[in-house]
């Protein structure tokens, strides 16, 4: 093969390289738009009034996009099946979300994390309130399977993540909603609420600009390159 042919099989895969480059860079402002978009939503949200929480002819619709950290609200009293503990770490130091199942007053059910508490807590600080009952909080989507490198084992009662269906069919509940509500703050007792962190990282624009970056410094590069490829019959 000739020297020339060499060069401009070279060139050429430069070239792809460039076009990869524009596309992530591309595909970052896509996130950026996403994730401006989310925060938006979000705060809006946040600063909006509670609303009832969806009921089962609206949970196939419930998405991340249009659902997760909506301000909710329900009526209806706490079963008396047990608690899911599911471990956490927070500013308050490392414990357990306290998962209590609640039905409303339509009839169906769903979960409630009724706040933290840490590891040497005592049966008194998961004691909880009777009666019927209003609970406001944030909307948040089952989280199946459990954490990174840590699976939930329901049979011993190891949880990870709050994952809603294996804790509703362990304690065999049916008609469970896909999410869960965050309740609020609720004065000084046990557990803890309204400890949810809420912060979506938004670094797109400065990674669409090193691609973009990238892409415009190796195509310098392949133009000057280009200008050096000698004549084929060389």
């Amino acid at each position: 093969m000739k020297l020339a042919t060499r060069r401009w099989l070279l060139l050429g895969s430069g070239v792809g390289a460039v076009l990869l480059l524009l596309g992530l860079g591309v595909w970052q402002v896509q996130r950026l738009y996403w994730k401006t978009s989310l925060i938006e939503r979000v705060e809006t949200g946040l600063a909006a009034a509670p609303v009832a929480a969806p009921g089962p002819d609206r949970w196939s619709k419930l998405t991340f996009d249009t659902a997760e950290y909506r301000r909710i609200s329900v009526r209806g009293h706490f079963m008396p099946s047990a608690d899911s503990l599911v471990k956490a770490v927070t500013v308050r130091g490392s414990g357990f979300w306290v998962m209590s199942p609640f039905e409303t007053k339509e009839g169906w059910r769903l979960f409630i994390n009724r706040g933290f508490v840490t590891a040497d807590h005592t049966p008194g600080d998961l004691a909880r309130p009777e009666g019927q009952l209003d609970i406001s909080g944030l909307l948040r989507l089952t989280q199946p399977n459990g954490a990174f490198l840590r699976s939930n084992d329901p049979k011993a009662g190891r949880w990870f993540s709050r994952d809603t269906a294996a804790m509703a069919q362990l304690l065999g509940l049916s008609a469970v909603a896909p999410y869960f509500l965050d309740a609020e703050a609720k004065g000084d007792g046990l557990p803890i609420g309204g400890l949810t962190v809420v912060a979506f990282p938004n670094s797109h624009l400065g990674y669409a600009i090193t691609w973009f970056g990238l892409a415009g410094l190796l195509a310098l590069l392949l133009f000057r390159a280009s200008r050096t490829v000698n004549d084929p019959d060389e």
